[in-house]
């Protein structure tokens, strides 16, 4: 019997990447480099440890810029595009429903714990979560399952008794180290990065064509 959903952040709730990937992606232009979505997809759903967007271009090629104007810039240029964004479909409808039938709601995310309070607080959320995990809780991020285990903790749950909302192969992949069921819902910097196939219940281009009364079924019966 399904108990909870564990939501991932940036890219399932709200599509981050598609702005930060074209916010470096313009930066990038700006020296002549381009920033392809394969090296751009390896830093998405986890750390900056095996590709820094940010680096890359002092570290990797030796350009010289300055690396603190060069990371405003694309800070500026992302909360531009992101001002715009919204929950992506069926994600606000999902947490009505969960939060109708009873079901615990956690968020467990890469992100540091401001960057998520900065946008719950804009999209209105943050009230239907009881446990939230961020980058700021754990030794390892995704594609580790430690923030999916602790998200777990924090909600009583087992893992059979929970569902995993994921954007992100290294998401995909710690949801389903940590025992849980995880449905997809790529976005379009994701859509083409290949994914587990073990522990997916289904694949959806958005949450609103997965009614939540099938997730619930199918997930009940897994």
């Amino acid at each position: 019997m399904i108990k909870a959903l564990i939501f991932d952040f940036d890219g399932t709730i709200i599509d981050t990447e598609t702005a930060w990937y074209a916010a470096f992606r313009e930066a990038y232009q700006q020296y002549e480099v381009e920033l392809t979505l394969e090296m751009y997809s390896r830093c998405i759903g986890t750390s900056l440890h095996v590709f820094n967007p940010y680096e890359y271009l002092m570290t990797d090629l030796g350009l010289p810029i300055d690396k603190e104007s060069f990371a405003s810039a694309v800070r500026v240029r992302h909360a531009e595009l992101m001002s715009r964004e919204q929950v992506r479909p069926g994600v606000a409808d999902y947490l009505e429903q969960a939060r109708e039938r009873g079901l615990k709601i956690g968020l467990a995310t890469s992100s540091k714990r401001d960057w998520i309070d900065e946008h719950m607080e804009r999209l209105g959320i943050g009230h239907y979560f009881e446990c939230i995990s961020t980058a700021d809780d754990v030794a390892r991020v995704k594609p580790d399952p430690e923030l999916y285990l602790r998200t777990l903790a924090g909600l009583g749950v087992e893992a059979h008794e929970a569902v995993a909302l994921e954007d992100s192969p290294n998401g995909a992949k710690a949801a389903v180290a940590a025992g849980i069921p995880c449905v997809l819902a790529p976005n379009e910097i994701t859509w083409t990065l290949a994914f587990p196939s073990e522990g997916i219940l289904c694949r959806v281009n958005r949450l609103s064509e997965l009614a939540f009364e099938t997730l619930v079924t199918e997930a009940s019966g897994v």
